[in-house]
């Protein structure tokens, strides 16, 4: 067994040494009694690790940063973000110009270096992005909004039309640049590089990371 990260929450070190399959085959059950993987009660027969915060990849005066909708079961695990293999992330940042080439998700602190970091509207790790509530997505867009104030990046691209609308409350809102400025900070509309995002091929989506590149 590889070693765990000691810079993990217990909770992170815990679904390391579970395993995925572990986390989700517990998931599954948990929706067959109509709970949440971060559930702690209910269905007292299956056995629940608690819910972890993944750490953001962020610091001061970036150009671009980055928000995902939430972390993923893998991501949770691994304590890296876009983790899952099937996510276009990495593939669609470099194949746009942010990085010279493609980073592997263990190497994401390397985004700091092209002034480029990562975060996400909701902490609440899940197996899909349609398991997260409303109040949980407005609840991210205020958390959201404090943090950008505080670290200033000159954009912020959230990676889902839908995450964004849920999170601000603009049920109109389209892909690309958006009216709306955080502070001095700039907001970009970026399509869901998630595999399941069947609208967007590899080609389709680097294009629309790399007008926002263009720009930034």
């Amino acid at each position: 067994m590889p070693p765990v990260n000691p810079g993990l929450t217990r909770s992170a070190r815990d679904l390391r040494t579970g395993g995925v399959a572990a986390w989700l085959a517990r998931g599954r059950a948990l929706q067959a009694c109509g709970r949440s993987v971060a559930t702690t009660t209910s269905c007292r027969s299956v056995p629940v690790y608690p819910s972890t915060v993944l750490a953001d990849v962020i610091g001061d005066e970036l150009r671009v940063l980055f928000c995902g909708i939430n972390p993923g079961l893998m991501s949770a695990v691994r304590g890296q973000h876009f983790a899952r293999p099937g996510n276009r992330f990495w593939p669609a940042l470099h194949l746009s110009g942010f990085t010279p080439r493609q980073l592997r998700p263990d190497e994401q602190a390397e985004l700091l270096t092209y002034r480029l970091g990562i975060t996400n509207v909701v902490d609440r790790p899940s197996a899909r992005a349609d398991e997260l509530t409303r109040a949980e997505y407005v609840a991210g867009g205020q958390n959201l909004v404090e943090k950008v104030l505080h670290y200033r990046p000159e954009w912020l691209a959230v990676v889902g039309v839908t995450a964004y609308r849920d999170a601000f409350g603009e049920r109109t809102a389209r892909m690309g640049k958006q009216d709306r400025m955080i502070g001095e900070t700039r907001v970009w509309i970026l399509p869901n590089p998630s595999g399941l995002n069947a609208h967007y091929t590899l080609p389709k989506l680097a294009d629309a990371f790399a007008e926002l590149e263009r720009v930034s």
